[in-house]
């Protein structure tokens, strides 16, 4: 799933695309909204919340949705909006007389007032890209179970918005924190930290770009610590990453993780041989 450097970096270029134009058109292919009709609305902003985008029009419109696994949003030519909406995965296009954005298998899109996007966004915790993130309260909700993993409680949207398995295996490597460890048996300092530096590594990959963790340029290495790194050498100590379910259903994701750096084998890891994930860049050192 799209994690919030990916949204940030979607919304910027929805914004640059339409913002302060009129659209020529719409057209949203959900069934709530088929008949909207968004033309002669100017596109005031689009923003990121979280996972969550939120395209502002005037007339207090928002178009808001999420990407979920497989959605996206791009911006072209308008000239190609014929051929681009001939596609069965198309749910949103939206165009001025230069350009149409497109809407692919989006996993959410719906229309709400602008002046109550809180009754979609507004459970989420603080967001981490936010300029006016608030890190107290993110620590505060972080720790409020402290039975819970540290892993389960960066994951949940409602504690702090924006980390998804990405920004949160990467931190926890680079911490040497185990993703298993409940969060009560971590310093608040521990804590503090961790939030710290994946909203670092996630203003880093709004400013390169791309989702960049080891800052390494060669063009042939991988850019993560463990993430996607399951059964190839650890960069740092050269155990085998492993990988391991966290949590339970629906909630389940999964975590990669290095034993040797991280303090051990996940609780329902039997140490078997892991093979490398497909057939992906090797790292080069």
């Amino acid at each position: 799933m799209p994690e919030g450097d990916a949204v940030w970096r979607t919304a910027r270029r929805l914004h640059q695309g339409l913002a302060g134009v009129a659209l020529e058109g719409s057209d949203l292919r959900v069934p709530a909204h088929a008949t909207a009709d968004l033309s002669g609305r100017r596109t005031l902003e689009v923003v990121p919340r979280g996972k969550h985008l939120l395209h502002r029009v005037e007339g207090d419109i928002t178009v808001h949705s999420h990407l979920r696994m497989e959605g996206s949003w791009r911006v072209h030519p308008v000239g190609r909006r014929h051929a681009l909406g001939r596609r069965h995965t198309v749910r949103a296009l939206l165009w001025t007389p230069q350009r149409v954005a497109v809407g692919d298998s989006l996993g959410m899109l719906e229309l709400v007032r602008t002046s109550e996007e809180h009754r979609v966004v507004g459970h989420l915790g603080p967001d981490l890209l936010d300029p006016a993130y608030d890190a107290d309260t993110a620590l505060a909700n972080v720790r409020a179970d402290p039975g819970r993993t540290i892993t389960e409680a960066c994951l949940d949207q409602r504690n702090v918005a924006g980390m998804g398995t990405i920004f949160t295996a990467e931190p926890l490597f680079l911490l040497r924190i185990n993703p298993w460890t409940p969060v009560g048996d971590l310093a608040e300092e521990q804590v503090v930290e961790l939030l710290a530096t994946a909203r670092r590594l996630l203003v880093l990959s709004c400013r390169t770009g791309r989702t960049t963790i080891t800052g390494r340029g060669d063009v042939n290495d991988d850019d993560a610590w463990v993430h996607g790194r399951m059964g190839l050498p650890c960069k740092r100590c050269g155990t085998t990453i492993r990988l391991a379910p966290i949590g339970q259903q629906p909630q389940q994701r999964v975590m990669f993780s290095c034993p040797t750096c991280q303090g051990g084998l996940a609780p329902t890891d039997d140490g078997r041989p892991q093979s490398p994930l497909g057939h992906g860049r090797r790292p080069t050192y």
